[in-house]
């Protein structure tokens, strides 16, 4: 059987754009900055990288003083929505209906539901009863990874159709305000967004990318340096200081093991797309890879348009370096979620 392939990839984010000034200025005019970290606050929305960020409100009042029922009901209105046009996007670039969909997989780690996207993406797309579907809660920024891999395997099942894997991240759902450095960052950098990975067999299409091989890394030992922790019914965001160093060290780990089990190195890698974690993550990953930071000059761009979307972002990395026709040859997507967990896909681009 020929080698999955990534046919298209499509993105979308929620109608509400703020810049980061104007977030900073949201924050002030509700006195929500607190006295210990308003430096901080300061020094990342007014003078860092990113430019803006989408949010899943209809107005930013929405966010103050959610009760925990409030926000669940937010994030299955706002991720279905945008986790829908995602997908219509992705079909819409091969011209595919629902009845060519066999498949769907689903990640999000910012909110849960039972049943799972899976149930309203099959309404919403008008996909059959015996859809094969799974949902994939609790990996954090890189679950889109498994998520590809998990849709190789069901891809090997269907009939000759296609199979979906999405993520969707509604972060704003989990904004917490506290004396807490890691709540700040948090608060300054996350995004929402969904993408949605069209996988088939299809060898005639053009600019698509082979999925080669896969490899994860589970590293408990460093858990409590990204986490989520449930708070009063509410996510709240762990992120340490820690995490640029020990991210890098463990995408590290497993893209080795990945490139020695395909006998490649770095070198002879053409395009990465990487998860854009923030600038400093990035530029311990350029140099643990020995790579020039115009190699991850998607990744870094992503970053500053978006801020970091959690588990979608690799994808809108991957569509950047699509749309640019940046994918021929052997590339890697890396990401690294919570727990501490690091993943790393090779694929080759035609």
């Amino acid at each position: 059987m020929p080698a999955p392939r990534i046919l298209a990839v499509g993105t979308a984010n929620p109608e509400l754009y703020i810049s980061q000034e104007d977030v900073y200025g949201f924050y002030e005019k509700n006195d929500l900055l607190p006295e210990g970290q308003k430096n901080l606050y300061a020094r990342l929305l007014l003078d860092g990288r990113i430019k803006g960020r989408y949010f899943g409100l209809g107005i930013p009042e929405e966010i103050l003083n959610e009760d925990p029922d409030t926000r669940i009901a937010r994030f299955e209105a706002q991720g279905r929505k945008i986790l829908t046009r995602a997908c219509r996007s992705a079909m819409e670039k091969n011209s595919l209906s629902s009845r060519d969909i066999a498949g769907i997989v689903v990640n999000t780690c910012t909110g849960y539901l039972c049943p799972g996207m899976t149930s309203y993406l099959s309404e919403d797309l008008g996909l059959a009863t015996d859809i094969k579907a799974l949902d994939i809660m609790g990996m954090g920024c890189g679950s889109a990874l498994p998520n590809l891999e998990s849709g190789c395997g069901m891809l090997d099942r269907t009939d000759g159709r296609h199979v979906l894997c999405a993520s969707v991240e509604i972060c704003s759902a989990t904004h917490i305000i506290d004396e807490d450095p890691g709540l700040t960052v948090s608060n300054c950098i996350f995004g929402d967004g969904a993408s949605a990975a069209v996988l088939g067999h299809q060898d005639n299409v053009p600019n698509s990318i082979k999925l080669l091989d896969f490899q994860t890394g589970l590293f408990p030992a460093y858990r409590e340096a990204l986490r989520y922790k449930n708070q009063n019914g509410h996510l709240r965001n762990t992120l340490t200081r820690r995490v640029p160093a020990v991210g890098a060290k463990c995408l590290a780990d497993v893209t080795g093991k990945l490139l020695a089990r395909n006998r490649l190195e770095a070198s002879d890698i053409n395009w990465w797309a990487v998860h854009a974690g923030g600038s400093a993550v990035l530029e311990r990953v350029a140099n643990s890879f020995n790579i020039a930071f115009e190699k991850l000059e998607a990744s870094f761009e992503v970053f500053e348009e978006f801020g970091n979307m959690s588990s979608p972002t690799v994808m809108f990395v991957l569509q950047k370096l699509m749309q640019r026709d940046q994918t021929r040859g052997p590339g890697l997507l890396l990401a690294f979620g919570a727990g501490f967990s690091a993943f790393a896909a090779l694929a080759n681009g035609e």
